[in-house]
């Protein structure tokens, strides 16, 4: 008897045993199970962030290395480096034609045809990030744009940008040789890499002098003003040449008129 009792309590031992192992194996499942989608997640992210990498390095290894140099840090009288510009600068850049550059010059000139598409752009972008980090354009762009206040907008265009834009963003010449580009038929996604980049002769708007907020005030001002041709000054605008030109040919007008008017009544009398 003594002998049978001991055996049982043998086999509750191991049932107690396997039954605290099987509830062990059952916990971790449930865990891996809730944790191992956003893990499988992750990885997907990394392998395709990898892959526009990699897809950046081949563009930049045929198109791009010969003036900016291995690893993108620059060739002495050919290109500056690319270390820290970020992705920002390399789609502005890329996606308006300015790059590859046709030939040295004062200014690298926009094209209607960019020689990669928008998303070569982006892979470009992604190699020159990962190469040495920099500014890129906030993925809330879209609603900051419209959620922004126009009004604000205009008073920040006319401080930081009227001067070289024009009043009415439709460019302007600037020394040796250069030129601040007329605003017309831009994206949004342009207008704000080339202000917290500073494209060639532009300064650097960051974010610490001209907020994300900012930012996307000005856009929406140029877009309603610009792109959505809403003309403060009415039908006859002079082609936009400013207020100051506008107001001198009214003057001038004005006052020919009633110089003509004058002497017509006093010929009558």
């Amino acid at each position: 008897m003594a002998a049978s009792a001991k055996r049982r309590r043998g086999w509750r031992k191991r049932l107690g045993a396997l039954a605290r192992f099987t509830g062990a194996l059952v916990i971790v499942g449930g865990l891996y199970s809730v944790f191992s989608p956003s893990l499988y997640a992750q990885e997907a992210e990394d392998n395709a962030i990898d892959s526009e990498v990699v897809k950046g390095q081949e563009l930049y290894d045929t198109s791009c290395i010969s003036c900016h140099g291995d690893d993108g840090e620059g060739i002495e009288g050919r290109g500056p480096s690319l270390i820290g510009v970020g992705s920002a600068a390399v789609e502005f850049q890329v996606n308006t034609g300015r790059m590859p550059m046709a030939a040295q010059g004062a200014q690298a000139p926009d094209s209607d045809y960019p020689v990669f598409t928008e998303e070569e752009a982006a892979w470009l972008g992604a190699y020159i990030e990962y190469l040495g980090g920099g500014a890129t354009v906030p993925d809330d762009l879209e609603a900051l744009v419209e959620n922004a206040n126009v009004g604000e907008g205009g008073d920040l265009y006319r401080v930081n940008c009227g001067s070289c834009h024009g009043y009415a963003g439709g460019g302007g010449a600037l020394s040796s040789g250069a030129h601040a580009p007329a605003l017309t038929g831009v994206s949004d996604e342009e207008i704000y890499q080339a202000m917290l980049t500073g494209p060639q002769n532009m300064p650097v708007f960051a974010d610490n002098e001209l907020t994300p907020e900012q930012k996307a005030d000005i856009i929406a001002y140029v877009q309603y003003i610009v792109n959505d041709d809403r003309d403060p000054g009415g039908v006859f605008t002079l082609g936009r040449y400013g207020p100051s030109t506008e107001g001198l040919a009214i003057f001038l007008v004005g006052m020919t008129a009633l110089l003509l008017t004058t002497l017509w009544i006093a010929g009558k009398s």
